[in-house]
């Protein structure tokens, strides 16, 4: 006889602090049940089913068996494959997996089926009682557990995956479990994260125990286990940090159309309002800065630009190299390129250091953009990829 609030209780446990839903903890039990019958009474090829009650602790087993036909299959093992092979030819040479044999304990003719079930069809599965075993030997009991324990496993696995699974493209958090090669492993509750040495903003030191957040971009499955794909160099990341700070943004009223970054150092951010009493950039700034500060405090003081989109190239391109104070911007439709004139004083703005500003410019309008002088003389380029060539010495 069965425990049934021990049953129960763990039934209820596993859905709390699990996930697990209830129905596959029962799947799971019967399961085992089924196995350690089969095991201890059962013979060879037998399907066994059991049904468990939770209610009253009554288990029901049955015996299933698949309804053939003699004229598909045959006991002459040739035979049998000689009309698979005609088959599959008919077929147009489809593959499919090959049928067993007659065996008496896992089929039954369609003729003898038919007493059983007049409008009964080919592969069918018909279900017939077996006789209520209590007492399952050491071994049986064993696999029975086995059995348990996979099947619950498994039904872990499939609400891990499905929980995290809603939550990818989404910033998560947890704490530091342990560093290796790079890498940071962060516990997150039901599964594990990997900050990997690519996905961590250049100079941001971890320690155990320590709380972080990131960007959920992947949910992985593994013999191991489920990992989650964790990043905060990813542009997207810095999208869903305005998205907390800025009401607007979750509204739906400002618009984030594009992202230029460079993790830890620097980025450019593209917005537009679908309202037009609300400034963008106010929106994403804040009183006082606050809400920007709070988001390059999360980014270790990466420097945010925000720019106001615009659908006219000219304007896009000049707002996009701010600070610098453009004179005027040239574009050439056909060539989808960008020419901004600026004064002397303002070329290394324009520039920035390492051609970093003018780099950023480019990829977030989608424009190449050439910095000339007033003077005409050509002092850099930079291309939608990030490439990017310094003519003259910024001063």
């Amino acid at each position: 006889m069965f425990d049934l609030k021990v049953i129960n209780s763990v039934l209820e446990q596993l859905e709390q602090e699990r996930g697990i839903p209830r129905e596959k903890a029962l799947e799971a039990i019967e399961a085992a049940l089924a196995t350690a019958y089969k095991k201890e009474y059962g013979e060879r090829g037998q399907i066994i089913k059991a049904e468990f009650n939770p209610q009253n602790g009554e288990v029901r087993f049955s015996q299933v068996k698949v309804v053939m036909d003699k004229n598909i299959a045959t006991e002459d093992k040739e035979e049998f494959e000689e009309i698979l092979t005609a088959r599959r030819e008919d077929d147009g040479g489809d593959e499919r997996p090959t049928k067993e044999l007659f065996n008496p304990e896992h089929h039954i003719w369609i003729e003898d089926a038919k007493k059983v079930k007049k409008d009964v069809e080919i592969g069918e599965e018909l279900t017939f009682p077996l006789e209520t075993k209590g007492e399952f030997g050491r071994i049986a009991s064993q696999t029975a557990k086995q059995v348990i324990i996979q099947k619950i496993r498994e039904a872990e696995k499939i609400s891990v995956l499905k929980e995290y699974g809603e939550q990818e493209g989404e910033i998560i958090s947890g704490t530091v479990q342990r560093i290796e090669r790079g890498s940071v492993f962060i516990d997150v509750g039901k599964a594990t994260g990997i900050l990997s040495y690519e996905d961590q903003i250049p100079g941001e030191r971890f320690s155990q125990g320590e709380r972080v957040r990131a960007f959920l971009y992947k949910v992985e499955e593994s013999p191991r286990g489920v990992f989650l794909r964790l990043s905060r160099t990813n542009p997207k990341f810095l999208e869903k940090l305005f998205e907390m700070e800025v009401p607007e943004i979750s509204a739906g009223i400002v618009v984030v159309k594009n992202i230029a970054r460079e993790a830890g150092s620097r980025s450019k951010i593209a917005v537009v309002s679908k309202d037009e009493h609300i400034d963008p950039v106010g929106s994403m700034v804040g009183q006082r800065g606050v809400r920007v500060s709070t988001v390059m405090s999360e980014l270790g003081g990466e420097k945010v630009d925000i720019i106001e989109w615009s659908e006219d190239p000219k304007k896009f391109v000049e707002d996009a190299l701010s600070p610098a104070k453009v004179i005027e911007v040239e574009v050439e439709e056909g060539e989808n390129k960008a020419v901004a004139l600026v004064t002397e004083d303002q070329q290394s703005l324009a520039i920035g250091r390492g051609g970093q500003n003018v780099r950023l410019a480019a990829k977030l309008t989608g424009w190449k953009i050439d910095v000339r002088s007033t003077k005409g003389e050509n002092l850099a380029e930079a291309d939608v990829s990030g490439k990017t060539e310094i003519k003259e010495q910024e001063i």
